[in-house]
């Protein structure tokens, strides 16, 4: 039950942020850290008490805290907003691209992923990051999200199967979900991009 519900909501977060992400940013990202922040506090549960992911009250818990102060934190700040949404952007980025090349090792692939999140998150406020690489991102983020959450709705992987190396077989041995992922990745950008311009993140906060 928990994995579907997670499902759908990984597929709703990610179809307003693949398909809105700039147009409702402000919104959208406030959402988005607390999405963010509640899979990071359950997974932080989870790996310290070594219980199911979301299996304890204390997971929800923290969850749930963690994903409303992340929440909070990106409505009212401009800079937090775009270091927790590049950051976790690039994380998925990263551990997808790991999981999509066969790694098998977990510790590589959130290893990977945090780098990535690390260094988009730097480059965003280094760079006074222009709205359309907003778009780019959160179209592919949006589009792991969603991909990620159908796989769930639908059984193939459970939230148990993030902690087992044989989620990233799974993931390669169906083309099906490649296919997903490239066809809602470029939607997403083709539908934002029309909308925005070449205006700088910060003029649109």
């Amino acid at each position: 039950m928990n994995s579907i519900l997670i499902g759908i909501l990984a597929i709703l977060v990610g179809v307003v942020f693949c398909f809105r992400g700039v147009v409702a940013m402000r919104i959208v990202i406030t959402i988005w850290g607390a999405f963010a922040g509640f899979n990071l506090g359950a997974g932080l549960i989870s790996a310290l008490t070594g219980d199911g992911f979301l299996s304890t009250f204390l997971g929800w818990f923290i969850g749930v805290l963690i994903g409303v102060v992340f929440a909070l934190l990106a409505y009212l700040y401009y800079s937090v907003a775009v270091v927790l949404t590049m950051a976790s952007i690039g994380f998925i980025l990263g551990s997808a691209i790991m999981a999509g090349i066969g790694v098998t090792w977990n510790w590589v692939i959130v290893v990977i992923g945090v780098v990535v999140g690390i260094l988009l998150a730097v480059a965003a406020v280094a760079l006074n990051l222009p709205a359309i690489l907003l778009v780019v991102f959160s179209a592919l983020g949006g589009a792991s999200a969603i991909v990620g959450g159908v796989m769930l709705v639908t059984t193939v992987i459970s939230l148990d199967d993030f902690g087992r190396a044989s989620i990233t077989s799974t993931i390669s041995h169906n083309v099906v979900w490649y296919i997903l992922y490239l066809i809602l990745a470029v939607s997403g950008i083709v539908v934002q991009s029309r909308i925005v311009g070449r205006e700088e993140l910060a003029d649109q906060w």
